[in-house]
């Protein structure tokens, strides 16, 4: 995970060699290449080693967060396996052959190797604790001696075991591709950051000895691709939950979205839900009174200057934005004003949800005064700008005259934010006018080509249905939704993966069930798309066998049952599943009632 095995073959008479830039010019916020810096660097050569090793200071996503980091730096060793004819350094065009080592910017070194040599591979080794460290990675993930071959061999036997955890009956060639093909994406992101039980941070620009992740896309991932970690690799999961609480005590914040250092990239703060979510699936290994320390200062604690900064998509030189607003009006009227904040009506409705995580974390720790404080704040925000007038959310000024139905909403609109209060799904019904009101504001939406499964806040849109008695109506909407937007081809996905965020809907929606609130560790039933998955889930006394005869051809649900006992709701528990379990769907080709008029009141739970 940190060393690449390549292969450069030479076709042509030239001579052959090998160019590593070491540094280039970079342009953040801007494509202007007048706007470009030019980050420093260095470079090594030892021709009796055969490496060519550097350093970069590039710092990359530092100028759109608090984290301005100006240790950071990141080394590589690059290891040929043909000796050197000649060597050098390039920088600004200039060439000076046979040179071992220069500093500066844009700078580059290169190997020529003899003319008749037709292949050469390259091990490189990266770090960002220090070019000796590239080494060590180098020397202990693909050590001299290791083909090619092997290295790719070894490679998918690793992936293998982890893939090889699902058996897939019943599925088209493509269906089998697009599936396998999403559990690799999702399982990718969260990565290790750490070398050697060490780590370098960037909110503290300091190295560390401890476990350490980073590429956590939180805004995207808290919908189902965390829930599929949980389900599929729950040993990752205690550290994951540490690294976080690293990035707490380094920085003052848990992540919003990491990438080394904090990015401000979206908005709330989403690893409440993380925690919350790892907790009520009984995942431990990690300091839970910690975790409510960093929780509850994310849901009480503004950021620095909360009154004179937008805090707009990817605003420049600012500090940490976490929840943006809750000094302003959030914290006494119960929603963002959006002519002081962007995104005003998205930050409303991810700070309730917010809200309501952290009351389950209160909860767990027996602080009944604050699990009851958060949970009644993240029942009566979200409807602090439902229009009923209009039926829909819209975002609302600091005097609480509306905004108007297009300002305020995050990679999405007013549409698919009006259906984004997955806690509180009885009284957004009871808004919307009641079940039959609500399914026929689901089938505009759908109907209108309003639901935009390239960005995430539709992901969970379609499984409502079921929690509105039209079960099947949402199992023919999101069988579709995995016809039109997943196939086998270089466009297989219809938005960015985000992090595995595209591929966990697929992935949850193909077992039959989805995290419509991912922090209640409940499941809402959608449609299986296979005859039989069977998941051997690590740990786990038994697999977990999913068995849906000739569900290709029938979307529908007859009935279900797990472990033999009928199931009625549209709602499983992970506690039915985590453990291994047998879930017998019935299929039928046209519609049917299961699931339908058997819903109790379920506000805050589902």
């Amino acid at each position: 995970s940190r060393v690449g095995h390549l292969r450069f073959t030479f076709t042509n008479t030239s001579t052959p060699y090998i160019l590593l830039e070491l540094t280039r010019p970079s342009v953040l916020g801007s494509s202007d290449p007048s706007n470009a810096t030019y980050p420093s660097g260095s470079v090594s050569i030892s021709p009796s080693a055969r490496e060519i090793c550097g350093t970069n200071t590039e710092r990359q996503d530092f100028i759109i967060g608090p984290n301005a980091a100006p240790s950071f730096a990141a080394y590589i060793c690059a290891r040929f396996d043909r000796p050197f004819s000649e060597f050098g350094t390039v920088q600004n065009d200039t060439n000076r052959a046979r040179e071992r080592e220069r500093n500066g910017t844009l700078l580059s070194g290169y190997a020529v190797f003899d003319d008749d040599t037709t292949t050469v591979d390259v091990r490189v080794g990266v770090s960002f604790i220090s070019v000796e460290q590239a080494r060590r990675n180098l020397d202990s993930e693909i050590p001299d001696g290791t083909s090619l071959e092997e290295t790719a061999r070894g490679t998918r036997e690793g992936w293998a075991e982890k893939l090889d955890r699902f058996v897939v009956e019943g599925a088209s060639e493509e269906q089998r591709e697009v599936f396998y093909t999403g559990l690799f994406h999702a399982l990718q992101y969260p990565y290790e950051q750490s070398e050697d039980g060490k780590y370098y941070s960037g909110y503290d620009d300091s190295v560390h000895e401890g476990e350490s992740y980073t590429g956590y896309s939180i805004w995207d991932t808290f919908r189902a691709a965390w829930a599929l970690q949980i389900l599929l690799a729950p040993e990752r999961i205690p550290g994951m939950v540490q690294s976080m609480l690293q990035d707490y005590q380094e920085g003052g914040w848990l992540p919003m979205w990491k990438n080394i250092v904090e990015t401000n990239i979206m908005v709330g703060t989403h690893a409440d839900s993380l925690i919350a979510e790892t907790i009520a699936k009984n995942i431990t290994g990690f300091n839970t009174t910690l975790a409510y320390e960093a929780v509850y200062k994310d849901a009480t604690v503004p950021p620095a200057n909360d009154s004179s900064i937008q805090y707009s998509d990817r605003q420049e030189n600012v500090g940490y934005e976490v929840r943006a607003g809750l000094s302003t009006v959030y914290e006494e009227q119960g929603f963002v004003a959006n002519d002081i904040h962007s995104e005003a009506g998205s930050r409303t409705l991810d700070y309730a949800y917010d809200d309501y995580a952290v009351s389950l974390i209160a909860s767990h720790l027996n602080l009944t005064a604050d699990a009851s404080f958060f949970l009644n704040r993240s029942m009566t925000a979200p409807f602090t700008i439902f229009n009923n007038a209009t039926g829909f959310m819209e975002a609302r000024n600091a005097s609480g005259a509306w905004a108007g139905q297009g300002a305020g909403w995050t990679e999405g609109d007013m549409w698919a934010y009006s259906f984004d209060v997955v806690h509180a799904v009885d009284e957004l019904i009871e808004r919307r006018g009641g079940r039959r009101g609500f399914v026929r504001s689901l089938d505009e939406h759908f109907d209108g080509g309003h639901n935009d499964h390239t960005n995430e806040p539709s992901h969970h849109i379609p499984y409502l249905y079921a929690l509105a008695d039209a079960a099947s109506t949402g199992q023919e909407r999101i069988r579709n939704i995995s016809i039109v937007n997943y196939n086998n081809t270089a466009r297989g996905l219809s938005g960015n993966e985000d992090c595995g965020q595209m591929s966990a809907w697929y992935i949850f929606s193909a077992l039959g069930f989805y995290p419509v609130n991912p922090a209640s560790a409940e499941y809402v039933v959608g449609t299986p798309f296979f005859d039989k998955i069977t998941v051997h889930l690590p740990n786990a006394p038994r697999p977990l066998v999913i068995s849906a005869r000739g569900a290709a051809t029938k979307p529908y649900i007859k009935s279900l049952t797990i472990d033999g006992e009928a199931v009625e709701t549209p709602v499983i528990r992970h506690e039915q599943i985590a453990r291994g379990a047998e879930l017998v769907f019935e299929m039928s080709a046209t519609p049917q009632a299961w699931a339908s008029s058997t819903l109790s009141n379920r506000t805050g739970e589902v």
